[in-house]
């Protein structure tokens, strides 16, 4: 990539002038996604689907304590069980040469925790965690076996909240960290902050909470492990957002060398962030393997993976925002306590001190401040959810906007008009610089769409007695980062694989990337392969998650498109007996005008390029791979507007009109930037209205099944209108930004913001989420009382 293309918004999906350009071009087509046949006829295979010879099962026996001495574990009764290959426990690692522990990221720690142990080796910090594993001939002996497992506790204090267990008289989790705290970072200018806020003519302050989540994907977790004696290499087949990360961090926990694993994601039903870490299953499962040299399956249960599979958010928050008299906002000051719960997993330690990073939202804020600590407890693990950061960010910026225009009594949009960002790029007080965008554009076409004037107008309430809201939620969303592998191969017959780093779980990657390689190369759509998750079949690769795939991914298939139809120029250039730079590329014919009336097809020239008789000084074949580096940021933005009616006496919410506006750059494919936001607004209604994890004082998850965890179902969502407006990116020659998780990031604070301009007249300035029905009725009655 050149210095150019990074300043310059690029022209089209190659970055040059060859690319189809008309009724045939590809990219910005609402193209079919070609995953979905598969998927819906059930041809898909998932990796429970996957069946070997002699293959054994894997259970575990997790703990019932949340905090505890693990005093013994008695395996004599589970051994003798007919069907039982095998039990394991900590002792068994320790007697091997394996070292049993998740990679850990202990950079910017305050402290040096041990990192998560395959099984609990003297303590156990939270319910649910892993201290033995049985393996036997089928799932059902292994479930049966893992009940017949005594483990004796000596049971500990616990704590849940992260402000309580930052409390004198709260248990230690570790000796290394005796306050509880195991990260301590700072974003912005404290004194320049504290400052602005004193000269503010008003400043308003909240309290605010950022519910626990725990994932749903369709899919629960699994892996099936195979270890090849012979050649000594194992291969995993898992659920998996990034396979050659999850190899990576197989390698540290096995003592294994990167070359000796291979790892393989087959179709994946749903990621969500949730898929993109390494748990203790996967490693059980391969130490399993190589033990009995026979294939090993492990897969949870849906009440394994919300009892132990890592959880979302949990941030509690007080934030002050300053603003003046004429609505200009002066500064922003955010203390925030993360939940990390009781282990670290690879750099989620780290993860809670960089959300800050976004809480300028798209206004030009002089001054922020933010202290966040990261805090242990006896809970689940946390590890990055859908947005990571970005939605618990931009709910502080969003509901304290919208408290202000409360305070100044001004209309909600635009008090955000006259604090909008106008000049790019732009570096915020926290370090953010927006690459590009048109915040007052998306947020005029966003109100004009939903028509907010007229939901303005209306009475504080309807016929029925409901009270009638209206709220908006501006958003900045950062999106992609680090590198990409991209493989571009063609064949003699002028077919072409498409190899790529990423993994599609649900984003169209086998089709987003042949559009964007159909441009460039001029082959027809149906006539190119896409391929990934097989870390043997692919160089190396970073994997899905963060809005990154059609940034880091997309650029690197187009960059190595673009390289083969180069190579193919001067194989065609030989055959037309012409000289390379006269030689064209247009729809996938080679043609040198004012040299000869003769063409090519790209067919004829991949059979020319794996032929007898290459030009002397070219190598045979057309393939290319590049490793594409994201070197700045992408940021998406963009305004959803949702209107709500409340009923009083129940406390129920209804959602009456959802419209989302997003600006993700150029869209290779609308239809699948619709879905990706509807999708995303689905989960983030699901954060504001109903979703949220329960601990009891003593540990117990109480919300550990979806008769108590409410995750909404298809009624819960409404008709979410979609629109967009398109600033392309100048980062990367496609133009393109990231857009799975903006509706995460936007639907909470607009849904909360509205659920309180409907309860305004009632003096109720604020609700937690979930905003559920007694949640909701709780706030109407103390304030009528």
């Amino acid at each position: 990539m050149t210095d150019d293309a990074r300043t310059d918004p690029p022209a089209d999906a190659s970055g040059d002038a060859e690319t189809a350009d008309g009724p045939d071009r590809l990219v910005g087509e609402g193209v079919d996604r070609r995953e979905d046949a598969a998927l819906l006829a059930g041809d898909a295979t998932f990796t429970d689907d996957i069946d070997h010879p002699d293959l054994a099962y894997l259970a575990f026996v997790r703990s019932d304590a949340a905090h505890a001495t693990v005093e013994a574990v008695d395996t004599a009764a589970a051994e003798s069980m007919e069907g039982v290959l095998a039990v394991y426990t900590w002792d068994d690692v320790a007697a091997s040469e394996i070292p049993g522990v998740l990679p850990i990221s202990t950079h910017g720690l305050d402290c040096d925790p041990p990192g998560h142990p395959v099984f609990a080796r003297d303590r156990v910090r939270y319910q649910g965690q892993p201290v033995a594993a049985v393996v036997a001939a089928d799932r059902y002996r292994a479930r049966d076996a893992a009940d017949a497992v005594e483990v004796t506790y000596d049971r500990l204090p616990t704590v849940v909240d992260q402000r309580e267990a930052r409390g004198s008289d709260a248990p230690a989790l570790y000796d290394a960290a005796p306050d509880n705290v195991a990260a301590t970072s700072e974003l912005g200018d404290r004194e320049a902050t504290d400052a602005a806020l004193a000269d503010a003519d008003h400043t308003v302050e909240l309290d605010l909470t950022n519910n626990r989540l725990i994932p749903n994907a369709l899919e629960p977790r699994a892996a099936v492990a195979r270890w090849d004696a012979g050649d000594g290499r194992l291969t995993v087949e898992l659920t998996s957002q990034s396979p050659h990360g999850h190899r990576g961090k197989l390698s540290t926990t096995l003592g294994l060398p990167e070359s000796d694993i291979r790892v393989v994601a087959p179709s994946v039903g749903g990621g969500f962030g949730h898929k993109g870490h390494h748990h203790p299953g996967e490693a059980a499962a391969a130490i399993a393997a190589m033990d009995l040299e026979r294939p090993v399956k492990w897969a949870a249960t849906r009440s394994e993976n919300y009892l132990a599979g890592a959880h979302g958010r949990d941030h509690r928050t007080t934030a002050e925002l300053g603003v003046d008299d004429d609505g200009t906002i002066r500064a922003l000051r955010v203390e925030t306590d993360a939940n990390c719960g009781a282990y670290g997993l690879g750099g989620s330690l780290g993860m809670p001190g960089w959300y800050g990073s976004l809480l300028s939202s798209q206004y030009a804020i002089p001054a922020i401040f933010c202290e966040t600590r990261a805090v242990f407890t006896n809970t689940t693990p946390i590890h990055s959810y859908r947005g990571a950061g970005r939605p618990e960010a931009n709910y502080v910026a969003e509901r304290l906007v919208g408290a202000a225009a409360r305070e100044l009594d001004i209309d909600p949009a635009e008090l955000r008009r006259r604090n909008q960002i106008t000049e790019f790029p732009h570096e915020t007080a926290v370090g953010a610089t927006y690459d590009s965008g048109d915040y007052e554009l998306g947020l005029d076409e966003a109100l004009d769409a939903a028509g907010w004037a007229d939901l303005r107008d209306r009475p504080d309430r309807d016929d029925e007695g409901r009270y009638l809201g209206v709220g908006l939620a501006c958003y900045v969303e950062s999106t992609g980062g680090g590198m990409e592998s991209g493989v571009v191969r063609a064949h003699p017959d002028g077919t072409v694989t498409v190899s790529a780093g990423t993994h599609s779980h649900g984003q169209g990657h086998g089709t987003t990337y042949a559009q964007i390689v159909g441009d460039v190369l001029g082959v027809d759509y149906d006539a190119i392969d896409v391929r990934e998750g097989d870390s043997d079949a692919i160089p190396q690769g970073t994997g899905t998650f963060g809005s990154r795939s059609t940034i880091t991914g997309g650029n690197a298939v187009a960059e190595s498109a673009r390289a083969v139809r180069e190579k193919a120029r001067e194989f065609a250039a030989d055959l037309l007996d012409a000289p390379a730079d006269a030689v064209t590329c247009e729809d996938g014919e080679f043609s040198a005008p004012g040299h000869t009336d003769e063409t090519r097809t790209f067919a004829d020239v991949a059979e020319a390029a794996y032929g007898w008789g290459v030009p002397d000084g070219m190598d045979p074949g057309l393939e290319a791979t590049t490793f594409f580096e994201q070197d700045d940021t992408a940021y998406t933005f963009g305004t959803h507007v949702v209107a709500v009616a409340v009923d009083p006496a129940t406390g129920a919410v209804d959602i009456e009109r959802y419209v989302a506006l997003d600006d993700c750059g150029e869209r290779i494919n609308p239809t699948i930037v619709e879905g990706q936001v509807e999708g995303g607004v689905a989960q983030g209604i699901g954060q504001a209205r109903y979703e949220g994890a329960v601990y009891a004082d003593d540990g117990t998850l109480e919300t550990d099944s979806m008769l108590d965890y409410a995750v909404p179902r298809s009624f819960h969502v409404p008709e979410i209108q979609t629109e967009a407006t398109v600033t392309p990116s100048p980062t990367n020659d496609l133009g393109v930004k990231g857009i799975g998780e903006a509706g995460t990031i936007a639907a909470p604070p607009a849904v909360v913001n509205a659920v309180c301009d409907a309860l305004d007249p009632l003096g109720v300035t604020h609700v937690d989420m979930p905003l559920t029905e007694e949640r909701v009725r709780a706030a109407v009655r103390e304030a009528e009382e």
